[in-house]
């Protein structure tokens, strides 16, 4: 089978970070997923973590999926998650960066997050100089090509036009699509995942192997594939796939020189 590759060019960032600081990474949380039991505890574990990161954190990077739905009206946001952006709000108060990349079930933010919560949002990867060390970062859809189904879809969710349509939908009415459609598509994939389909055949690490052959990045840092994956490429560059926090509760770390994957285990377990 031959897989066709999409190389981009991304606009640079440049962070300037202390050796000393702590920089976190997490993903695909999927808040408010109708796969969820709990989802009042499943909140609670997501702020418990951003309880326990705030002590050294100086830098989050969120890389798409926090929520499993999202889409802000004009004067209406989806009901819930209170507790996980009175947080956020707090961090950044404290003076904590935190960005958000919008994944592929949060792709519809359009200033709430912002303005009223802090954060950064980023609507494209970004490559971004953090201590000594230059990294790659994205969510990981739409960076190579898929099934025409899912690159039909993508190019809907972004249009402009069908976000506008969309704002015409009641919202109890679309928030019910978004929470079904979700749930429709992650049944749809569960035989892959949380399984590594190995270095040929996920194709974040095929994306990956390619850009570094262009693009001078220590690290390529994903989510979207829910695996918890750190792979040497060649002349010691990595890419790095965060996990998630819906079942393998994931996620990075870096000091300014080294990056790590680790595991949240909430107090009393």
């Amino acid at each position: 089978m031959t897989t066709n590759i999409v190389v981009l060019i991304f606009n640079f960032q440049l962070s300037t970070v202390n050796l000393s600081d702590m920089i976190y990474f997490l993903s695909d949380a999927h808040l408010g997923s109708l796969l969820v039991k709990d989802k009042r505890a499943h909140e609670k574990m997501l702020v418990d973590w951003l309880d326990q990161v705030k002590a050294d954190a100086t830098v989050i990077y969120l890389l798409g999926d926090i929520f499993d739905f999202w889409f802000e009206y004009k004067t209406v946001v989806p009901k819930g998650f209170v507790r996980v952006l009175g947080k956020l709000a707090e961090l950044t108060d404290s003076g904590i960066e935190i960005h958000f990349f919008i994944g592929n079930h949060d792709i519809w933010t359009f200033g709430y997050l912002e303005n009223e919560i802090g954060l950064i949002v980023h609507k494209e990867p970004a490559t971004v100089q953090l201590g000594t060390k230059k990294f790659f970062l994205a969510h990981g859809d739409g960076l190579y090509i898929e099934e025409k189904g899912f690159k039909i879809i993508r190019k809907i969710f972004h249009s402009r036009i069908a976000q506008k349509l969309f704002r015409l939908v009641p919202a109890q009415l679309g928030q019910d699509f978004g929470y079904n459609w979700s749930k429709h598509n992650r049944e749809k994939i569960k035989h892959i995942e949380n399984k590594f389909q190995g270095e040929e055949n996920e194709f974040l690490v095929i994306f990956a192997k390619k850009y570094v052959e262009t693009h001078d990045v220590d690290f390529l840092i994903f989510g979207h594939r829910h695996i918890a994956l750190d792979l040497q490429l060649k002349d010691k560059k990595r890419v790095v796939i965060l996990g998630d926090f819906v079942g393998i509760f994931s996620y990075g770390v870096f000091d300014g020189e080294n990056f790590r994957l680790e595991y949240f285990e909430p107090d009393g377990q």
